[in-house]
C-alpha cells in the first residue's frame, strides 16, 4: 500500500519511516509536516493509507479528513490518548500512541486490507466518487468514515446536507450542487433540488403527483422524484 506520513514533528516522521522499512507491503511515497501540505500531496499522489497525527499547528488531522472528497485508509498516530475514543468512533483502522512501539505497529499493519491496483484515469477526466469509495463525515464532536455504498440519501437543508446512513443523520456544511458534481451518476441520482439518492438502495417506484415519482428505498425511506427528473430516472432504471 502506498502510504503518506503526516506529522508536524520531523523526528516522529523519521522514526515511523524507519520502522516501516521492514514491511514489504508498505511503500512510503511522501511526508507532510502540516495539513495544507498533506492535502496537496493526497490530491497529487492518491495514497492508499495515511499515518496521520491528530494535533498539529494550524489544522488538526480531523480537519484534513474533512477537506478530502475521497478518504484513504487511516491509522492515527498521536501522543494524546484523549483522542483514542474519537479515533475509534470514526472507524479508523487503528490508533497508535507515541512513541510508537514495534509490536503495536505490527498489529496495525496486520489489519490492512490487501492493496488492489487502481484503474488509471486520464488526467483530463476528473474521478467521480462511486460506491467503492469512502468519505469522512463530521458533525459536532462525532465523526465517521462511511462507505458511499452505505449512504442511501443526501438531503439539502439550507447551507448543509443531511447524510442518511444506518440510523445516523449527520449534517455537513456543503451544497447539494457541489456534491452532485463529484458523485458518479451511474450510482447516484439527483432526484430533485433537495435530494440525491443511491440507486443501489431503490426498492420500488410508483407514480406521484404532477407527473413525478415516489421512490421507496430499502429500509423504508421515501424520496420524491420531481417531474423534471422523472423521465430521466425511468430511462436510467429501465432495460
Amino acid at each position: 500500500m502506498r502510504a503518506l506520513i503526516v506529522d508536524d514533528e520531523r523526528l516522529a516522521r523519521k522514526e515511523l519511516n524507519t520502522l516501516l522499512q521492514e514491511y514489504d507491503n508498505i511503500e512510503i511515497i511522501g511526508e507532510a509536516a502540516n495539513v495544507d501540505e498533506a492535502y496537496e500531496m493526497v490530491n497529487e499522489l492518491s495514497p492508499d493509507l495515511l499515518f496521520l497525527d491528530i494535533q498539529m499547528p494550524g489544522k488538526t488531522g480531523f480537519e484534513l479528513l474533512e477537506m478530502l472528497d475521497e478518504v484513504p485508509k487511516v491509522i492515527f498516530t498521536t501522543a494524546y490518548d484523549e483522542f483514542a475514543l474519537k479515533a475509534f468512533e470514526v472507524n479508523a483502522l487503528d490508533y497508535l500512541l507515541k512513541p510508537i512501539q514495534e509490536d503495536r505497529l505490527r498489529d496495525s499493519i496486520s489489519k490492512l486490507p490487501e492493496a488492489t491496483a487502481k484503474p488509471k484515469v486520464a488526467e483530463t477526466t476528473e474521478k467521480k466518487l462511486g460506491l467503492e469509495d469512502q468519505v469522512f463525515v463530521k458533525d459536532g464532536d462525532r465523526c465517521w468514515f462511511v462507505s458511499l455504498s452505505n449512504i442511501r440519501v443526501f438531503e439539502s437543508d439550507g447551507n448543509y446536507i443531511k447524510v442518511y446512513f444506518d440510523n445516523n443523520r449527520p449534517m455537513i456544511h456543503k451544497s447539494l450542487n457541489a456534491l452532485d458534481e463529484k458523485l458518479d451518476t451511474r450510482s447516484f441520482f439527483r432526484a430533485s433540488r433537495k435530494h440525491i439518492i443511491n440507486l443501489s438502495w431503490v426498492e420500488s417506484i410508483e407514480p406521484w403527483f404532477n407527473g413525478g415519482l415516489m421512490v421507496r428505498l430499502k429500509g423504508g425511506d421515501k424520496v420524491e422524484v420531481s417531474r423534471r427528473q422523472a423521465a430521466k430516472f425511468k430511462d436510467m432504471m429501465s432495460l
